[in-house]
């Protein structure tokens, strides 16, 4: 185990005392409820990142902080900000779904748990990731590359595999990841939604490192 292994887990380790640590968790909650744009924002700059990370050192070996780091940190704070407003959003409109009968199994948290993310998954999750996509593109070509290429978004689009991105991102595990996910995180107590979703975005992180490794491994080694 590497020094930067240590620390990692150090870091991931900080993160879960302070939640399990009754008086830190209380004040951290209390903060959340108070501001919680501002909380969804360091919450998602801080664990996706840490998630990201994770995955560069599997599939390289090592942690990389490229130049762009603190962009991306910002990124997912802003990503942050979304999953704050969106989990209200769709939890809200499944319930009133039910409310008014467009939807079944009135009283159900179960249901409305799976219906809250099935929603959300199905119709916003694509948008949000086509836009961290669009976002990592246009970091790797001006900031890690320093590149004089004139940047564009029909460029950026054209960019993006859209067979794999649909395919694995949208379809693979947007359905059998984080409908299953959000589904258990919209059954906990509504101010642990965010930080659960945050930390679940380390585990994310290992998913799309290990598809990266896959496909680069040749198909006479697959078969």
């Amino acid at each position: 185990m590497k020094k930067e292994d240590i620390a990692w887990g150090t870091i991931l380790l900080l993160c879960i005392l302070i939640f399990v640590v009754p008086t830190s968790r209380e004040i951290v909650l209390d903060a959340s409820d108070k501001h919680p744009y501002i909380a969804g924002f360091i919450k998602f700059a801080i664990l996706a990142m840490m998630g990201e990370l994770l995955g560069k050192r599997i599939v390289t070996g090592r942690y990389s902080f490229p130049p762009s780091f603190i962009f991306r940190m910002v990124v997912w704070g802003i990503i942050g900000l979304m999953v704050t407003l969106v989990f209200q959003v769709y939890m809200g409109g499944a319930a009133t779904a039910q409310e008014v009968g467009i939807l079944p199994f009135l009283g159900s948290n179960i249901a409305l748990a799976i219906f809250g993310s099935s929603i959300m998954n199905l119709t916003f999750a694509p948008v949000m990731n086509t836009f961290h996509r669009l976002c990592d593109l246009f970091l790797e070509v001006k900031v890690d590359n320093n590149s004089q290429e004139k940047i564009s978004l029909s460029v950026l689009i054209k960019k993006i595999d859209w067979v794999e991105f649909v395919t694995f991102n949208w379809l693979k595990v947007g359905i059998f990841f984080w409908i299953p996910v959000h589904s258990i995180i919209f059954l906990l107590p509504n101010n642990f939604r965010v930080v659960a979703a945050a930390f679940s975005s380390i585990a994310l992180g290992v998913i799309l490192a290990y598809a990266t490794k896959r496909n680069e491994i040749p198909s006479e080694e697959m078969e």
